[in-house]
């Protein structure tokens, strides 16, 4: 019976509650899942083209260049709901970036490693 929460971003385990997928034990918000998928998908091209944008203005060491391409990934991300104010509404806090194991996630992710 599905749940509804995906069980792995990528090659990346998910958290219970489908909240973040963690990398080298460090927790990453996921997007928000409330987002329709044309949204989304706008989203996600914005955020490579931003990314690709500041790789060229590090390229050519345009420091303007990349302060504006780092706002644009920035903007994007927090589209998505990556960065910024968390998209679930249970008042959990943000544990976006932090070690796993050093958060109420830290006896899944024994179970997980």
């Amino acid at each position: 019976m599905s749940t509804g929460i995906p069980q792995s971003a990528g090659p990346h385990r998910v958290t219970p509650d489908g909240r973040y997928f963690v990398v080298r034990g460090r927790l990453w918000r996921i997007s928000n899942p409330g987002l329709g998928e044309e949204r989304r998908s706008q989203l996600v091209a914005e955020l490579m083209a931003a990314r690709r944008a500041v790789g060229v203005a590090r390229r050519s060491a345009d420091g303007d260049a990349e302060r504006a391409a780092r706002e644009r990934v920035d903007d994007a991300k927090r589209g998505l709901g990556e960065r910024g104010p968390v998209w679930w509404a249970d008042g959990a806090p943000d544990y976006n970036r932090h070690m796993a194991r050093h958060t109420p996630y830290a006896e899944w992710f024994a179970t997980v490693k």
